[in-house]
C-alpha cells in the first residue's frame, strides 16, 4: 500500500529578535501549509530568532522569550506537523534547535551536532555541540520536553534531521545513524549564506547525495535574503528522494514567506513525480539576484530614505547604481507596484525610472584631474537607470586643504615628493559633501570599495572609503569589469558602454601622468591568483611564487608576489575600518565576518627574502 505525504519546506526572510515580523511570518506559511493539505513543514534554521543574534545567543532572555513565542505558534498547529528552528538554554549553555510541534503538542527538540566555524560562521562562539545518541528530558516551563537526538514518527513516516553544518560533516553527518534506524525521510532546516556557486554544490553533496546515501526522501530548507546586514541567504528549497531530484525552487524571492510543497510516495519511491526545474544557477544572474535583494532588504529593514552614492564614471560606482536600478525592477515585477512602493515608503508609480529617482541620488564629484571621459560616463549611466545626478567641483577645498599644510610646513607640495597625500586629500575632499547630502536624504551612503583594493589597500580611508554600507566589497574587480558588460548586454542597461569602454583608473593624479590602477599595482587577474592562494588557501609566499610559476610566465611574477604580500600585511587597519560589507563569493576579507589577520605583525618579511633564493 502506497504510503504518500505532503511534505512542505518555507522560505523566511527574518529579522533578529524582531518577534512580531517573525512570528507573523511563521504563521502565516504555517496556515498556508494547511491550506494545502501539508502532512509535515520544515522552516530554517533558527528562524523564530533569526540566525544572526550574535552574542545574544549567550543570554538566558533570548532562548526564554524564544519559547514563550514558540507556545503561542504551538496553538496554530492544529492537524500538522512542523519543525521550527530556535535556541535552547540548558544549565547556562545555548544549543541551536529544531522543534518539532505535531498537532498543537511538542514532541522534542533536536540540537544541532555538528557547529559551523570556518569562514563568516562563529558558532562555536554562542552554541554548544550536542553529543550524538544522547536524549535528555528537559522541563520547559509546565512542559517535560525530549532534546537531543532524537527521531520521530508522524503519519506512519519515520523522520528525522541535519541541521545545516550536519549535513556537510561527511562522516559525521548524522544521517549515517538515522539511515541504520530506518528513517523515511531527513530534514535540513538551514541558515546556509549565500555565495556564488554554493547552490549547485549544496543540491548534489547535501540533498541528492544525502538521500541517496541513507535511502530516503531528503529536504532542505534555508532562510532567505539580507537577514542582519552582511550575510544574504538565498532562500532554496531542495527536495529529493533515493538519489533523484524532486523540487527546486526559484531563488531569491522578494516575498517574505516562499512555501514549496511535495508529494511524496514513500512506499514507492519511483512513482513520487518530479517538477521542472527554473532557478536560474549562473553566476552573473546569482550575483544580480543575490545583490539586488539584499539592498531591498537593507533598505526596508533599516527603513532609511534610499542610497546616495559618489559616482565616478567607474566601474566599482557604475555596479552598485546598476543594482540599486535592478533592485527596483525585479521588486516591481515580483512584489507588483503597490505593494513594492509600500515596502519602501515610495510614491506609486509604474515607472521603474521614476522609482529609481525616487530612491537613488548620484553626484560626479571633480578634480582638475577628473577627465570628461568620466563624466560622461557617469552623467550618461545615471540618466539612462533615473537616478538624481548632480554634478560639482571639489577643486576648491582641496586647494584649501594644500595651502593650509604648505603654510604648516614652510614649502610647497609636489608630485614628486607628496604623491600620495596629494592623491588622497581628492578622496578624502568628497566624503564630507557627499556624507551630508545623504544625512539630509536620510538614506544609506554607498561606498564602492571593492575586495581586490581590500588585499592591497588601494583604498583612501575616509575617502573612497567613507560610507555606511559596502555593497561589492566582496567582488574582486575583474568579476565586477565582466559583469558590467554582462549587465550591457544581458540586461539591457546601455548607459553602461562608456563606463565597460574606459580603463580603470583612480583620476588621483594628474592626466598626463596616465595613472591606471593595474600600472599602479599589477595586473588584477594576477592580483586575483594571488589572493585565492594566498588568502583562500592559505599559502605562504614562496609556495604562490612556485604555483603561480608553474603556469605563468610574466617577468614581474616574483616582485607582484611580494608586493602583493607586503601590501597584505600593512593594510589590516584599512580592512578593520571598511563599512559592512556583503557576502557574496567563497572568499571575503572583511575581518568582522570572513578573515582576521594582525594589524601589527612580522609583515612576511623572512618569508619574502625566501623568494630571493628561488
Amino acid at each position: 500500500m502506497d504510503k504518500i505525504l505532503k511534505i512542505g519546506g518555507a522560505t523566511l526572510n527574518q529579522i533578529p529578535f524582531d518577534w512580531d515580523h517573525n512570528v507573523a511570518n511563521i504563521l502565516a506559511v504555517i496556515e498556508q501549509a494547511k491550506q494545502q493539505q501539508v502532512s509535515i513543514l520544515c522552516l530554517p534554521e533558527l528562524c523564530l530568532t533569526g540566525y544572526g543574534c550574535e552574542d545574544l545567543f549567550l543570554s538566558d532572555w533570548l532562548a526564554a522569550k524564544a519559547w514563550q513565542h514558540l507556545l503561542a505558534i504551538r496553538a496554530n498547529c492544529e492537524n500538522i506537523t512542523v519543525s521550527i528552528g530556535l535556541p535552547i538554554r540548558i544549565n547556562g549553555i545555548t544549543y541551536n534547535g529544531a522543534c518539532v510541534i505535531s498537532n498543537k503538542k511538542i514532541l522534542g527538540v533536536t540540537l544541532k551536532q555538528n557547529l559551523a566555524k570556518d569562514g563568516v560562521h562563529y558558532e562555536p562562539r554562542w552554541f554548544d555541540a550536542w553529543p550524538s545518541g544522547v536524549v535528555k528530558t528537559i522541563s520547559m516551563g509546565d512542559d517535560e520536553v525530549s532534546v537531543g537526538d532524537l527521531i520521530y514518527e508522524v503519519n506512519g513516516i519515520k523522520f528525522g534531521f541535519e541541521i545545516c553544518e550536519d549535513a556537510w560533516r561527511k562522516e559525521k553527518r548524522p544521517g549515517y545513524k538515522l539511515c541504520r534506524q530506518g528513517v523515511d525521510l531527513i530534514l535540513n532546516p538551514s541558515a546556509s549564506h549565500f555565495a556564488m556557486g554554493k547552490s549547485e554544490l549544496r543540491e548534489k553533496e547535501v540533498v541528492i547525495d544525502g538521500s541517496e546515501k541513507f535511502k530516503c526522501a531528503y529536504l532542505f530548507t534555508n532562510l532567505l535574503g539580507n537577514e542582519a546586514g552582511r550575510m544574504i541567504y538565498d532562500g532554496d528549497i531542495i527536495v529529493a528522494q533515493h538519489g533523484r531530484l524532486l523540487h527546486v525552487n526559484n531563488r531569491f524571492s522578494f516575498r517574505p514567506v516562499n512555501l514549496s510543497v511535495c508529494e511524496i510516495n514513500f512506499a514507492n519511491p519511483e512513482l513520487t513525480k518530479h517538477d521542472q526545474f527554473t532557478d536560474n544557477k549562473k553566476q552573473n544572474e546569482e550575483l544580480a539576484r543575490a545583490a539586488t535583494l539584499g539592498l531591498y532588504d537593507y533598505l526596508r529593514k533599516s527603513k532609511a530614505g534610499g542610497f546616495v552614492l559618489s559616482l565616478s564614471g567607474g566601474a566599482d560606482s557604475s555596479i552598485c547604481a546598476v543594482l540599486v536600478s535592478e533592485m527596483v525592477k525585479r521588486g516591481l515585477n515580483e512584489l507588483g507596484t503597490h505593494q513594492f512602493c509600500e515596502s519602501l515608503s515610495l510614491k506609486d508609480s509604474e515607472n521603474a525610472k521614476e522609482l529609481v529617482a525616487q530612491l537613488l541620488t548620484c553626484a560626479y564629484q571633480s578634480t582638475s584631474n577628473s577627465s570628461a571621459e568620466t563624466f560622461r560616463a557617469a552623467s550618461e549611466l545615471a540618466h539612462s537607470v533615473g537616478a538624481e545626478f548632480h554634478s560639482w567641483s571639489i577643486e576648491d577645498q582641496v586647494k584649501s586643504y594644500e595651502e593650509k599644510i604648505e603654510q604648516a610646513l614652510g614649502r610647497s607640495l609636489s608630485w614628486n615628493t607628496d604623491d600620495i597625500a596629494k592623491q588622497n586629500i581628492q578622496a578624502r575632499s568628497r566624503s564630507p559633501i557627499i556624507w551630508m547630502l545623504a544625512n539630509i536624504k536620510k538614506a544609506v551612503l554607498l561606498t564602492t570599495s571593492n575586495r581586490s583594493e581590500g588585499d592591497v589597500g588601494y583604498t583612501t580611508m575616509d575617502g573612497d572609503t567613507s560610507g555606511s554600507l559596502a555593497p561589492i566589497a566582496g567582488l574582486d574587480k575583474p568579476f565586477i569589469i565582466q559583469w558590467l558588460k554582462w549587465a550591457e548586454k544581458e540586461l539591457g542597461y546601455h548607459g553602461l558602454t562608456y563606463v565597460n569602454n574606459l580603463q580603470p583608473t583612480a583620476e588621483l593624479r594628474p592626466l598626463e601622468r596616465v595613472q591606471t590602477d593595474e600600472k599602479d599595482l599589477m595586473p588584477y587577474k594576477l592580483l586575483v591568483e594571488i589572493e585565492k592562494l594566498a588568502i583562500q588557501e592559505r599559502k605562504s609566499p614562496k609556495e604562490v611564487f612556485q604555483l603561480l610559476a608553474a603556469t605563468e610566465t610574466h617577468p614581474n611574477l616574483k616582485e607582484y608576489v611580494k608586493k602583493f604580500f607586503r601590501l597584505w600585511s600593512a593594510n589590516q587597519w584599512k580592512r578593520e575600518r571598511l563599512a559592512p560589507s556583503f557576502h557574496l563569493d567563497d572568499i571575503n576579507v572583511d575581518p568582522r565576518s570572513w578573515c582576521r589577520f594582525p594589524i601589527l605583525s612580522g609583515n612576511f618579511k623572512n618569508e619574502l627574502n625566501e623568494l630571493d633564493t628561488l
